[in-house]
């Protein structure tokens, strides 16, 4: 009965391949000048030793590593708004630096310039129970607010994998979904001057909403230093459940039944058999080498083993071939760390190699045939690959590694990707879900968002006059440069 609720997704043709991957050279601006004032300030928190110029211009994306000039330890929103001033009064360019999770290159110094390095303010400056919200510095981890918040019973639920920085997930609205669960920001604006955007309040009609749009620019507007967060309730109970299939088109097809019947889900993963495979290894670990879904459920004791009961129904419905249940903390545990561990499990297939990791999402009704498409590119262009997503939102991630000795490899892991945002669009989908524009897909803003692009670049003018926050990203060269 459940098959009857998933429509048929609509199979468009594919757009030809896109030009290779723009290569974009960095070059030194902040003068000797700069760097004695930054120095004046910061003191021995103001280094251009090389090692940590390299690792602050190095992420985990596949990009060449460029380097900033300096990079300054901040420990104040204060602190930053006065780096920021002698940059600016140098035009110097300057970029935020968090975890250095990032994927698509956010951190690499394309022109030069000083890495703000906000790892220093890593505080939780207030949390308000009664409000069910908290302030917290930029620098902080996801791990570790949700760490010092168990005692108060209560958690921030955005979970992109990666143990990122707030200020970064802020950045590139990472899990799709920050901009809802951030209520306010402190943020320094190209000319260093400190603004508040947002409120406690769960809802506003007053003005701009500046809040959003800094969340997703990716640094390229502004610097976030401290963010007012929303929180929840820790679950009275919690049930997870992984459920193997026979094909990926019943795996996600188990998933939108799932959302289109609207039972209430924490969290709903998909792995492809290459997943699983590469985490069982890693992690040792003995899951079933097929397709799978990983389905969480809070509530009541009562609301979990309904909704429970129902998804089984629903995934036996699609042939699921084994449902393992974990109630206890322990087994939960087991169950989602080798999903978070899925990156480094792939990349563990081949020792010594990177790996291209990158995203896209479609809406759901054309989720199934775009996976199953892009399995088949995988195997067509004889690449290894493992795919791996938040599925209820239609978003989804390949990660591929490769060796960089390799030229020849990589022009097919940079055709593929070009491939797969293409048929992403194709399937009235977007170039990016989760990991943001960064240097990884700049030619395909465009393509998703056309004339309005236009309006992105008259913004980002209008607040940046000098093009020096992060300049680079998301647009090719400098934003005042009309493309």
């Amino acid at each position: 009965m459940w098959r009857q609720v998933i429509s048929a997704a609509s199979r468009l043709p594919l757009h030809a391949s896109a030009a290779p991957i723009r290569s974009l050279s960095s070059r030194r601006t902040a003068s000797s000048e700069t760097i004695s004032a930054l120095k004046e300030l910061l003191g021995d928190r103001l280094s251009t030793s090389r090692s940590v110029l390299e690792q602050h211009g190095a992420d985990e994306s596949y990009h060449k590593v460029t380097p900033p000039d300096a990079v300054a330890f901040v420990q104040s929103t204060e602190e930053v708004s006065e780096v920021i001033k002698i940059c600016a009064a140098a035009g110097t360019p300057v970029i935020p630096f968090g975890a250095g999770s990032s994927l698509e290159g956010h951190i690499s110094a394309t022109y030069g310039g000083v890495s703000i390095d906000l790892t220093g303010m890593n505080k939780i400056l207030k949390v308000e129970p009664e409000n069910m919200s908290c302030r917290v510095q930029a620098g902080i981890t996801r791990e570790l607010l949700n760490t010092d918040l168990r005692a108060t019973g209560l958690f921030f639920p955005v979970d992109p994998g990666a143990n990122a920085s707030i200020g970064g997930m802020i950045s590139t609205n990472a899990y799709g979904n920050m901009k809802t669960n951030v209520m306010a920001l402190t943020a320094v604006m190209a000319d260093g001057s400190i603004i508040k955007t947002g409120s406690k309040t769960r809802k506003s009609s007053a003005g701009y909403d500046l809040t959003r749009l800094i969340i997703g620019s990716e640094g390229t507007l502004a610097v976030v230093t401290e963010a007012e967060l929303r929180l929840f309730g820790n679950p009275e109970a919690e049930k997870t459940m992984i459920c193997s299939f026979n094909t990926m088109k019943d795996a996600v097809d188990t998933c939108a039944a799932v959302t289109q019947m609207g039972i209430p889900v924490a969290r709903m993963e998909l792995m492809d058999e290459n997943a699983v495979e590469a985490i069982n290894k890693y992690s040792k670990l003995d899951n079933p080498v097929r397709p799978s879904l990983i389905i969480e459920h809070h509530g009541s004791s009562g609301e979990v083993e309904e909704q429970s009961a129902i998804v089984v129904e629903i995934a036996n419905d699609f042939e699921a071939k084994d449902i393992e249940l974990a109630t206890s903390a322990e087994e939960r545990k087991k169950l989602w760390s080798g999903r978070h561990t899925a990156w480094w499990a792939t990349l563990s297939q081949m020792p010594g190699s990177r790996g291209l990791v990158t995203d896209v999402a479609v809406p759901p009704s054309k989720l199934a045939d775009v996976i199953v498409e892009t399995q088949a590119d995988l195997k067509e262009t004889g690449l290894f690959g493992a795919i791996v997503g938040h599925v209820g939102d239609g978003n989804f991630h390949v990660m591929i590694p490769f060796y960089q000795d390799k030229p020849e490899l990589m022009t097919k892991v940079k055709s593929f990707s070009n491939r797969l945002v293409e048929r992403a669009l194709a399937y009235e989908g977007i170039c990016t879900g989760e990991h943001g524009i960064g240097l990884g897909k700049m030619k395909y803003l465009s393509v998703e968002h056309r004339d309005s692009v236009d309006v992105m670049h008259t913004i980002k003018k209008a607040l940046d006059p000098k093009d020096i926050m992060n300049p680079g990203k998301m647009f090719y060269g400098k934003a005042q440069d009309k493309h």
